[in-house]
């Protein structure tokens, strides 16, 4: 028989079987058989054509996310009860990936990873839901980073600028407020048109419940949604947590709105991960993660960014926060995440051992996006706030092995400690764009120098409160700008501030020649 004519039958053969194919053929695709059913995980078979990421219904009514495909069995991961799930029990398909309402209606709500409240308040309306896995936005859709977004935190506004779109690590030990620099951030959003999302991952039920207390407390669960599991829940939902927060969030940006989301932590996240692909049986790599653990984060945080014009405007600024063993920024998921970012806030915990809050270390801390995210005015104040840091760091360490020093390097011994003074900040307190600038100009212009240890704390808040309604601060928030003439009426301003403010300190004179006796 010719080559031709084998063809022409192959042919054939081929029509006829697709002629006989019917939905009926089909039915013994839609429905499989659990094979085993152990920690969660359940392998089932005969599910030929479910695809990944697939939601499963099992015969007690719980759901399933199908993430293993194998040749004769499928993994399913279970999101609800599996206690009561038996061998040879059916599974069926349903079609759809998980989906989660979306809009207004989460704002001060707190809810799981499948979108069902969990505050015992009114229930969720389900008519608008979103599937939680999508595509980024590409390239052409977005634009660059050039607006900021105000923290309130003197120390990142003038040295780190967060700005709308960016994403910006925030890393360190366990206990060194990671969580409270977040917090604080999210509570100076208030009145500034940007929506907040809380991602709670594997968090423990009182730090939730403080975390709501807080917000309530300073009015910010009115723009804010906190998507919570806990320590006991599932490792499904661990990992399934922050692809619904950043789901809430883009139905925000599609209506050209900003929006701040905040991931605690994605340490946790992968460890949950970590299980679950184990409990698959799927290869493990460094310190036992899966290979595509890079691709679980980085699929997450490109979901962040600031859309153009034509696309609405709106932008996702993203805080993964990652938690370290001793300061270890060089592990596997800290490095893999450091990479995926666009800068890094790092908590020492020595600075925070000592009282130095929030624990920003300047110089292992950075922000990819700088300047271009920042007011003029910050920017023109702060320009050698980190250079004058490293400085006193590296002169601090140099002193402890010497005896004498001259007094060139006591002074700025002296300027750089009450820096840091000055760059100290109460919880939950966070300053305003101006006040910030005030602050700034008393260390760029060693107003501070004249002020003794012991006075900081009542030297900030008198001069914030000598500045609140004076005609330089109006002028300074109306111009935007230091030019000349304000520097000098501002330095005019400060010393006779300063000048009053001594003269109240008994024993003046005597004090800032401790200070500088003491300074090493």
């Amino acid at each position: 028989m010719s080559a031709i004519k084998l063809n022409e039958k192959l042919v054939a053969l081929i029509k006829e079987k697709i002629a006989k194919y019917s939905l009926e053929s089909t039915i013994s695709y839609e429905e499989g058989r659990v094979i085993s059913n152990c920690d969660g995980i359940v392998i089932a078979s005969g599910l030929n054509s479910v695809m990944l990421n697939e939601l499963v219904q099992f015969e007690n009514g719980s759901y399933g996310l199908v993430l293993n495909l194998e040749s004769n069995s499928v993994g399913i991961v279970m999101l609800g009860k599996y206690g009561d799930i038996l061998e040879n029990s059916i599974v069926k398909r349903t079609k759809k990936i998980i989906s989660i309402p979306v809009g207004d209606q989460l704002l001060g709500r707190i809810i799981n990873a499948l979108g069902q409240e969990q505050d015992g308040k009114k229930p969720i309306k389900k008519d608008q839901l979103t599937p939680i896995e999508k595509i980024p936005f590409g390239v052409m859709e977005r634009k660059s980073v050039d607006e900021p977004l105000a923290t309130g935190i003197l120390a990142i506004d003038a040295m780190f600028p967060i700005g709308k779109g960016q994403r910006e690590l925030i890393i360190g030990d366990r206990q060194t407020g990671k969580t409270t620099l977040a917090i604080d951030i999210i509570i100076n959003q208030k009145n500034k048109n940007v929506k907040c999302v809380y991602v709670a991952i594997g968090q423990r039920e009182s730090a939730i419940l403080n975390v709501h207390q807080i917000l309530q407390k300073y009015d910010a669960m009115s723009y804010t949604t906190i998507v919570a599991t806990t320590s006991s829940d599932l490792p499904s939902l661990l990992f399934l947590a922050p692809y619904a927060g950043i789901t809430i969030a883009e139905h925000w940006l599609s209506k050209g709105e900003d929006v701040l989301i905040v991931y605690d932590d994605l340490s946790k996240h992968a460890a949950a991960y970590r299980t679950i692909s184990l409990l698959l049986r799927r290869a493990p790599g460094r310190e036992a993660y899966p290979g595509d653990i890079f691709y679980l984060h980085s699929r997450l945080l490109e979901r962040a960014g600031r859309l153009n014009e034509e696309n609405g405007g709106g932008s996702i600024t993203a805080l993964p926060i990652i938690e370290t063993q001793i300061g270890d920024i060089s592990a596997y998921i800290p490095t893999n995440v450091i990479s995926i970012t666009d800068g890094q806030l790092f908590l020492n915990a020595n600075m925070f051992n000592i009282g130095q809050c929030p624990a920003i270390d300047p110089s292992l801390s950075v922000s990819r996006v700088g300047s271009a995210a920042q007011k003029k005015y910050i920017k023109q104040i702060a320009s050698s706030l980190k250079l004058d840091l490293s400085q006193y760091n590296d002169l601090k360490v140099f002193s402890q092995f010497g005896s004498d020093l001259d007094s060139e390097t006591k002074n700025i011994l002296d300027h750089g400690a009450k820096t840091l003074l000055m760059l100290k900040q109460e919880r939950n307190s966070p300053y305003s764009q101006l006040e910030e600038a005030i602050l700034l100009f008393a260390i760029k212009y060693h107003f501070i120098d004249t002020i003794p240890y012991d006075y900081f704390a009542t030297y900030k808040n008198s001069l914030l409160e000598y500045f609140k309604d004076h005609s330089l601060a109006k002028q300074l928030s109306k111009s935007l700008n230091f030019n000349e003439e304000i520097i000098a009426s501002f330095k005019n301003e400060f010393k006779i501030f300063t000048t009053k403010f001594t003269d109240k300190i008994p024993n003046y004179k005597q004090q800032m020649y401790s200070n500088l006796k003491d300074v090493k």
